[in-house]
């Protein structure tokens, strides 16, 4: 297949005999994933800012032991600085759990959906999106980069 003039490039067209259901159900497979990105990334949101608080309980457990609150910081040193956010986990953990579990699974599930039914490609519901959206000829409408129309 050559490229086309006026479209998008080879790696997100549809392969043929794919059909609009198959294509529809990759991109809900694909947005269910953006999702899951999302969570990872607040996962990690997660991990820095329980592991910067903890942190901070340094600082808190100075300054109550300097303003005479010895049981204060007492009660913060044995009972919450360093303490499990689960049962028997750090932040960390739960990270590398869901990375190594469900993320590593998702991701999978989606690569083999892609590469069994449209050859890996990605993308391809919001590729022909874009073809029924963009107002050719006009610029920043262009199929992609480098293309006149």
């Amino acid at each position: 297949m050559g490229q086309h003039a006026d479209g998008p490039d080879e790696a997100h067209r549809r392969p043929a005999g794919v059909s609009d259901e198959t294509v529809a159900a990759l991109g809900k497979l694909s947005e269910a994933l953006e999702c899951v990105e999302r969570v990872r990334g607040h996962l990690y949101s997660l991990h820095q800012l329980v592991g910067h608080a903890d942190l901070m309980l340094d600082d808190a457990v100075q300054m109550f032991r300097s303003a005479g609150h010895r049981d204060i910081a007492e009660r913060i040193v044995t009972e919450l600085l360093g303490r499990n956010v689960i049962a028997g986990r750090w932040t960390f953990q739960i990270v590398e759990d869901f990375d190594d579990g469900y993320y590593a699974l998702f991701r999978d599930v989606d690569r083999q959906a892609r590469d069994q039914l449209v050859g890996g490609r990605r993308h391809l519901y919001e590729a022909e999106m874009k073809e029924r959206r963009r107002s050719r000829g006009r610029p920043g409408h262009e199929a992609r980069p480098g293309s006149a129309g």
